[in-house]
């Protein structure tokens, strides 16, 4: 498309181009947004939902309980923690009290006699007793409290011996549900993958291909981005098989055009010059020779006598010949075809295929013979 702008051309293609990579980018969020609510047609599955109701319920009811009972002693240790603490200072308060007592006094007689003796020493017996009792309670809360972690972690090892016996039914059941989500991916992604091959083999030529080559990019990325990483862990498989038929049938078309290709250049060896002449366009055979290249046979033009034993051209020669290589060949070597000539006005040495002399701008014919005079 296009084959008859100029200057324009390659400024024309790259807006193609980026018209292509636009459309693309707009498709591909549209699908990524449609592609992203697809899960949400299945609800998510938990490990829970497979395994024993009642067994589940009555292990977490155990964790629980085990839990508060664990709670409640905890508390109870703090509070007979702090008793036992009362109890022993005030054990110790009084102890060095009556120690006191004894030094600051003198006993005489038996000291158990003695009443007041007697009487501090009951009253300290019922304070050592008195703390003997918050210290038993205070270790019997404390094993209230490991007796409980304990059954507390016995029932949550229930809790998930419970949970894995569902785990065979939750495999599977997840495996279903990625199937489904992957068909419903898969039945979105398929057709627009047939669109787009159809596109490619169909509408390479339309003046629309840039929009075409658009939605081609944006179906591959679909597939390729979109559908295979969701695959049940054999994407990469996919993703390779897929790649490699691609490259299959690339391979396949590329062989073919090259073989096509072939049979042209031999098709057109057959041909008189001046019907491979007719046969070019002026623009490929400009490119074409701008490059170095022969447009009839499109092979390198070679210099007809080493560049050291030319004698120099001017600048005009030079720009039109396009290279030091051109100014030393009028014909292609291989196939004949003129490829320099000179101006009919001004004999000024020119491109065969330019329409006006660079030189004197008169409007240049093809010479009559394709072979250069004897």
């Amino acid at each position: 498309m296009f084959k008859s702008l100029r200057v324009p051309a390659n400024l024309f293609s790259l807006a193609m181009w980026a018209v292509s990579v636009v459309f693309a980018g707009f498709l591909i969020g549209l699908g990524s947004s449609l592609v992203a609510d697809l899960p949400r047609i299945e609800s998510a599955l938990t490990r829970e939902q497979f395994a024993d109701a009642a067994a589940l319920a009555q292990a977490r009811s155990d964790v629980e309980r085990q839990a508060e009972r664990e709670r409640m002693a905890r508390e109870n240790r703090r509070v007979a923690q702090a008793e036992n603490t009362s109890a022993a200072n005030e054990y110790q308060a009084a102890r060095e009290a009556f120690d006191n007592w004894l030094a600051s006094r003198q006993v005489t007689g038996d000291p158990a006699q003695d009443p007041q003796v007697l009487q501090r020493t009951q009253a300290l017996d019922a304070l050592r007793a008195a703390q003997a009792r918050t210290q038993a309670r205070l270790d019997g809360l404390g094993r209230d409290e490991a007796d409980a972690s304990v059954e507390r972690e016995r029932a949550r090892a229930r809790v998930a011996r419970v949970i894995e016996a569902g785990d065979d039914a939750f495999r599977a059941a997840r495996l279903r549900q990625e199937l489904r989500v992957f068909g419903s991916r898969l039945a979105l992604t398929l057709p627009l993958l047939a669109v787009a091959g159809w596109m490619v083999a169909r509408k390479r030529q339309s003046d629309y291909w840039p929009l075409f080559r658009g939605f081609v990019v944006f179906a591959a990325f679909t597939f390729f981005v979109e559908l295979v990483p969701y695959l049940p862990s054999y994407g990469g498989y996919v993703r390779s098989l897929v790649g490699i038929v691609i490259t299959v049938l690339a391979g396949h078309y590329v062989i073919k055009a090259m073989r096509r290709y072939l049979a042209r250049r031999e098709e057109a060896a057959a041909k008189t010059e001046a019907e491979r002449r007719q046969s070019l366009s002026y623009e490929d055979a400009l490119k074409k020779l701008g490059g170095g290249v022969c447009p009839g046979c499109e092979r390198p033009v070679m210099a007809a006598t080493p560049a050291a034993a030319t004698p120099p051209v001017g600048k005009t020669d030079a720009a039109a010949a396009g290279g030091a290589a051109l100014r030393e060949t009028n014909f292609c070597v291989h196939c004949g075809m003129k490829l320099f000539d000179r101006c009919p006005g001004c004999d000024t040495r020119k491109n065969a295929f330019f329409h006006y002399c660079p030189s004197c701008g008169d409007a240049c014919a093809a010479a009559p013979d394709p072979k250069p005079p004897a």
